[in-house]
């Protein structure tokens, strides 16, 4: 699942925390010159700055190594220890951490005064020998299903037998190692997106060094791969959209995108931007459920494009695609945050396909058909099977050409139990990424789990600007319950644009 946590909003709401990047003064003796500049400097906190060396592959040692980069922002009120260390992840795959060093401080500010904060950039990120296998991220994300399928079949080509090394599992044993480094006897995971998806194969690997967990737009290792709840909370989100505005009808919001996308289905759009993007079911399926859904809630009073969605639809159905066109616009203008490759490796990887990975191309086509057949004869939500199948940029038949690991274990596959300790699991009940349905499977896989649903929120809650779920989060860190969470059914609506008759 793609990160979408928009530092770029969480950057102008912390303004000028971060005073810039070099070295601190009081960086740990291990880190080499040649990556002194990474480190970042942050006003009124020390930072300490290193890299771990790791195996590419264990036990493999012929692979090589990948130098592992972490930055420790220590907590302000150095006269005690510190009370805890947070390991924030903000998902992707493939979004480093220590860039962000400005948006983690912003959302653990209340907690620095006694807590220490721990960025690490996974594996194939920022500093920790980013992956580059000749992927690019625009035609990733616009182009056509069968280009993504070239791209991820010519990068495991190119890794051939170091694309074992690109798994979530090894990459947990990195965060895990960094903390031996520093001598952290225990940490709490926070994570968002695919972080959550990451950051409990940590709590299953390495039990004994889990504090607590945070889980922010959360779904289980185990998910449906055919993502029948993400289809469905699309309806689910133009539904309480409406309902809450009351300036359209929910339902007829549903009819309408089925209608629109089932026309796109025969007869695509082109719509004109920085590069023409052709506009047919799949697409239109990937940019409602992953960019309309995303950061909805962090200003309810700006127009969002999921608010603009209900009217663009009505208008395509009576013959006027240009509001859609304008949709369009506005969900593809920003960059992504992911390495393109990294994403691409992990997913592949790690995510349960709807074929055998040990099936030849050929074979594996036919599984993934026979699997729509057989699971979504009467299509996903308001889509197809295999349009919305198609929308998934990390999963439907997107790995269709990536090499299969031998002897790796997905982490479906993993049966390790979970820690006993205090878990807080939340979702954004607009948001159709991570849905609801996932937050809560996520939370059943831990025996002292609490779920919160947070309303007119999307990917992710924690943004939203009453400071609401931001407290409970800080609560939770320090006491290990969440304490009251009345505030959240004052979280507010966001803005709709007004469906005419």
């Amino acid at each position: 699942m793609r990160s979408v946590l928009s530092f770029a909003l969480a950057a102008a709401a912390v303004g000028g925390l971060v005073a810039g990047c070099g070295q601190n003064e009081s960086a740990t003796a291990g880190r080499d010159s040649v990556r002194a500049a990474w480190c970042p400097a942050v006003a009124d906190y020390e930072v300490d700055c290193g890299t771990v060396r790791r195996p590419l592959v264990q036990g493999q040692p012929e692979l090589g190594t990948i130098d592992v980069g972490y930055a420790r922002i220590r907590h302000s009120n150095r006269a005690v220890p510190a009370a805890g260390t947070l390991l924030p992840n903000p998902g992707g795959p493939g979004v480093p951490m220590i860039a962000h060093a400005a948006e983690a401080t912003m959302l653990s500010a209340g907690l620095l005064d006694d807590h220490d904060v721990l960025l690490i950039d996974p594996r194939g990120t920022g500093v920790s020998d980013a992956l580059d296998c000749g992927a690019d991220e625009d035609r990733y994300q616009l182009g056509t299903r069968e280009q993504q399928q070239e791209m991820i079949g010519h990068c495991g080509e190119q890794l051939g037998a170091k694309a074992a090394g690109y798994t979530s599992a090894a990459t947990v044993d990195d965060f895990d190692a960094v903390r031996a480094e520093l001598g952290i006897d225990k940490v709490i995971p926070y994570g968002i997106s695919y972080g959550t998806y990451l950051l409990p194969i940590y709590a299953q690997q390495h039990p004994e060094h889990v504090q607590s967990i945070v889980l922010s737009g959360a779904y289980p290792a185990g998910f449906d791969p055919l993502q029948r709840p993400n289809a469905e909370a699309v309806s689910l989100a133009l539904q309480r959209i409406c309902e809450r505005s009351t300036v359209c009808d929910g339902d007829t919001a549903v009819h309408d995108l089925r209608t629109v996308a089932a026309r796109l289905r025969t007869q695509p759009i082109t719509v004109s931007g920085k590069a023409p993007i052709v506009l047919d079911e799949a697409k239109l399926g990937n940019l409602v459920f992953e960019a309309a859904t995303s950061n909805v809630g962090a200003d309810p009073q700006a127009m969002t494009p999921l608010g603009t969605l209900p009217a663009a639809l009505r208008s395509a159905v009576r013959g006027n695609d240009e509001p859609l066109r304008e949709f369009v616009r506005a969900t593809t203008h920003e960059a992504g945050y992911e390495n393109i490759d990294l994403y691409m490796a992990v997913a592949c990887n790690d995510y349960r396909p709807l074929w055998s990975p040990e099936a030849t191309v050929p074979q594996r086509e036919q599984q993934y058909r026979e699997a729509l057949t057989r699971n979504a004869p009467d299509g996903l939500g308001a889509f197809s099977a295999e349009g919305f199948s198609a929308a998934q940029r990390d999963g439907g038949n997107a790995c269709l050409r990536w090499p299969a690991i031998p002897g790796h274990e997905r982490p479906d596959q993993m049966r390790a139990p979970m820690p006993e300790v205090p878990v807080l699991v939340l979702s954004g009940d607009l948001d159709a990424i991570t849905p609801d349905a996932n937050g809560k499977l996520a939370a059943a896989r831990f025996p002292r789990s609490t779920f919160l649903s947070v309303p007119n929120t999307g990917h992710v809650p924690d943004l939203e600007p009453t400071g609401c779920v931001t407290g409970i989060i800080t609560t939770f860190v320090r006491t290990g319950a969440t304490g009251p969470t009345d505030c959240v059914a004052a979280v507010p609506p966001i803005a709709v644009a007004p469906v005419t008759n």
